[in-house]
């Protein structure tokens, strides 16, 4: 089989690895973190137009349910084995569960299971997966896939006050974001960059692990810890 083509700029695994946790406990790890997670809320407002009168008064009409959406990604390249056995995981939590607490066949009440999406402090709102778009993008010469991206959306199954009303990202200790290390950049770079005092790079070799802050891999991806005020 040819070497395999070098694989997108992936996010590279860290010590704080992200998972997705069902009802009932089990742990689905995801292969690689993610390099970005995108939240969304909204409410409803509703007014009645009136003919011969001008902009009517809104009304309050109550909260949809919060959005959270993430990119995943799959390599199995160095293994050789079939990366379906990762993904598969979280495919099935799509699939009907007879075994959750409420169901009855007989009124056809049965139901996926809810998750929660974890990563270091921060926690989802339990929610369901409502679309999944799945993508191999590299096989083996067997026809075996070895790669591949997931596009996940998930939308809140219950109020939720883990961090705050519907807002899974409030009440979090120290919120994160990610950066993609660029070629050339250097620990000291990246921490004026976001903390604008070039000593604090301690903090990101820290956050990520760093032995070396001089041997940086353009393309992976580091913690930006929020700092303490």
């Amino acid at each position: 089989m040819a070497a395999p083509p070098p694989a997108p700029a992936a996010p590279a695994p860290s010590s704080q690895k992200a998972f997705l946790e069902t009802e009932d406990g089990t742990r689905v790890s995801c292969l690689f973190n993610p390099a970005q997670l995108k939240i969304s809320r909204s409410n409803t407002w509703s007014g009645v137009a009136m003919p011969g009168r001008g902009v009517t008064r809104l009304r309050y009409t109550g909260a949809n349910s919060g959005v959270l959406k993430v990119d995943l990604f799959f390599d199995t390249t160095d293994t050789g084995t079939d990366v379906s056995a990762h993904t598969g995981k979280i495919v099935s939590l799509m699939d009907v569960d007879p075994s959750l607490p409420g169901t009855d066949e007989s009124k056809h009440s049965t139901r996926p299971p809810y998750v929660t999406f974890h990563w270091g402090d921060l926690h989802s709102f339990k929610a369901v997966i409502a679309q999944l778009e799945l993508t191999y993008t590299y096989f083996s010469s067997t026809g075996m896939p070895l790669r591949a991206t997931m596009a996940l959306v998930l939308r809140q199954y219950e109020e939720s006050q883990a961090f705050g009303r519907q807002n899974p990202t409030s009440g979090t200790p120290r919120p994160h974001r990610v950066h993609r290390v660029q070629p050339g950049e250097t620990l000291d770079r990246i921490s004026a960059q976001y903390y604008g005092d070039s000593t604090r790079w301690r903090t990101l070799a820290t956050a990520n692990a760093i032995a070396d802050p001089l041997a940086l891999k353009p393309g992976s991806m580091l913690t930006i810890p929020k700092l303490d005020s």
